[in-house]
């Protein structure tokens, strides 16, 4: 599972390791609150970003936006430090920006706009990546949002190179940066491609080379080297980590390593063991307890991509539903840290 990328030779681009950045991406129904704790605790992240606020008639109340960021209370931070900005997503320019400036009155330390989603009922209902085929409304939606809240909060969007094809990609991000917002993130695929390999990488060179504001690559980002290709690519210095975060917990502490000219071993599965049973219990402190088990499962799965020993634990509790019996069976398959010698 590795991406995609150009043919690169010995004078390709590089910047210094301190001109990049990671990002954790929002991924919804994955990269909750809990998992945003455990993974900027392991270290490397710069910025954290919500699951979608959906916005479609209303200005939501408060509790809508600490149910999605509950880091809100604690300064919008994770407790690693780390920023964590709410991501909106709709279609109206005008209930975006209102409640833009709620995420803002809370003390969201930056607002982030969704035109990426592919999913389709997002997409029915007029939100995420359909409005990559209207750059004039996607335009105001960012302008709208950029003017309803402080000049100095950050106002990001994220997109992908088009909707059916990639034809418009050039209008799309122009459309972006003449609303105002301070950095792009683009996923390098095209809404008809959803999560397929391959990221075209190579797409985002001449716009990262040409724009006024940082642009941050997305898509196929499974390890160090393909961190390092990608920008050699792309020629972008900030990237964003999304399923790979996921299939190795330590992969943004290995790449911000890897810049620095560090040899460091990967995170064993022992080491990763513990966090199983961390996570756990984070879910069924923080929701409820039959609802821990789940994202344990589907967490298990990502990790099997790299840890073949997920997918065999992965056989044994799938069918479990307590979190009394899960955390029993965590117990007694636990594996001694000194395998990680």
């Amino acid at each position: 599972m590795y991406a995609w990328c150009a043919m690169i030779n010995s004078n390709a681009y590089k910047s210094p390791p301190t001109d990049h950045r990671l990002v954790l991406a929002p991924m919804e129904g994955v990269v909750d609150s809990v998992m945003r704790e455990l993974l900027t605790t392991i270290g490397g992240y710069d910025r954290c970003v919500t699951e979608f606020v959906r916005i479609s008639q209303t200005v939501l109340p408060s509790r809508v936006f600490y149910r999605l960021c509950p880091e809100l209370a604690t300064g919008g931070r994770t407790t690693a430090g780390t920023p964590v900005f709410v991501q909106l997503l709709g279609s109206n320019p005008n209930l975006m920006a209102r409640n833009a400036q709620v995420a803002e009155r809370l003390g969201a330390p930056g607002i982030d706009l969704n035109f990426g989603c592919p999913a389709k009922t997002v997409n029915k209902s007029h939100g995420g990546a359909v409005l990559l085929k209207t750059p004039d409304l996607l335009r105001a939606v960012c302008s709208e949002v950029r003017n309803a809240v402080a000049p100095k909060v950050p106002v990001t969007a994220k997109i992908r190179l088009g909707f059916e094809d990639d034809r418009q990609f050039e209008a799309i991000v122009n459309a972006a940066v003449d609303g105002g917002i301070s950095e792009l993130t683009v996923h390098a695929k095209t809404r008809r491609q959803g999560y397929r390999p391959p990221a075209h990488w190579s797409r985002l060179a001449q716009i990262a080379k040409e724009s006024t504001i940082p642009i941050i690559a997305n898509g196929e980002l499974w390890s160090p080297t393909d961190v390092i290709r990608c920008g050699e690519v792309s020629r972008c210095n900030d990237f964003m980590l999304a399923r790979g975060a996921l299939c190795r917990p330590d992969l943004a502490r290995a790449v911000r390593h890897t810049w620095q000219g560090l040899e460091t071993p990967p995170m064993s599965w022992p080491e990763v063991f513990p966090l199983l049973q961390r996570y756990l219990r984070s879910n069924a402190n923080t929701y409820e307890p039959q609802y821990a088990c789940n994202p344990l499962k589907q967490w298990l799965v990502y990790l099997k991509h790299y840890f073949p020993q997920a997918g065999v634990l992965f056989s044994s509790v799938k069918r479990i539903k307590s979190f009394d019996e899960m955390d029993r069976a965590l117990n007694t398959v636990a594996p001694p840290m000194s395998e990680a010698a």
